[in-house]
């Protein structure tokens, strides 16, 4: 960290926004990640438009990293993004499926999207007085992330509007669920 960040902010409120955001950069990272294992490891009745639906998700998650690592880097932070870190750093177990068909994998995936977007409003929350910068990056953030998962619940959710693996807390009992 250097000894400098933004103006109208002290070095220790730097620090402290830049922790914030490596968080999130740390769990963006894994989420690219996730969407490209879970692009090439799906299969069944629907392959086809879930993995093209889920490249440009990658893309875009890849760019939200990008931006993470370059504000941590504006606040005098130093970004950490390489797979060591990412391991050091989240407090998540790694995702669960391998192979599988896709209502499986969606639903899988559904409950990441729920945990990164709950951890982004509470980064929201927690930058909102400090950093508006921070705040507003974070929030165009989760427009993309919350539209990206209303695509995947949109392949797993009946005429009612319920989730086909509702009430489920892991990613194995929604694939189980969904499937």
């Amino acid at each position: 960290m250097t000894s400098y960040t933004v103006p109208s902010l002290e070095p220790a409120q730097g620090r402290q926004l830049a922790e914030l955001l490596q968080e999130r950069l740390t769990a963006l990272l894994d989420l690219q990640l996730t969407l490209k294992h879970v692009h090439w490891n799906l299969v069944g009745p629907g392959f086809i438009g879930v993995h093209e639906m889920l490249d440009p998700q990658v893309d875009a998650v890849r760019l939200m990293s990008d931006t993470v690592a370059e504000r941590i880097a504006t606040l005098g932070g130093v970004p950490q993004g390489t797979p060591g870190s990412i391991l050091a750093h989240r407090s998540w177990d790694d995702y669960d499926l391998g192979r599988d068909l896709v209502p499986a994998h969606l639903a899988a995936l559904d409950l990441v999207y729920t945990g990164v977007i709950a951890d982004h409003r509470a980064a929201v929350a927690a930058t909102g007085d400090l950093d508006h910068v921070t705040e507003d990056l974070l929030v165009a953030q989760l427009h993309a992330l919350e539209k990206f998962q209303w695509f995947v619940r949109a392949h797993l959710e009946d005429g009612s509007g319920t989730l086909a693996h509702q009430g489920e807390s892991t990613e194995k009992g929604a694939a189980a669920a969904a499937s």
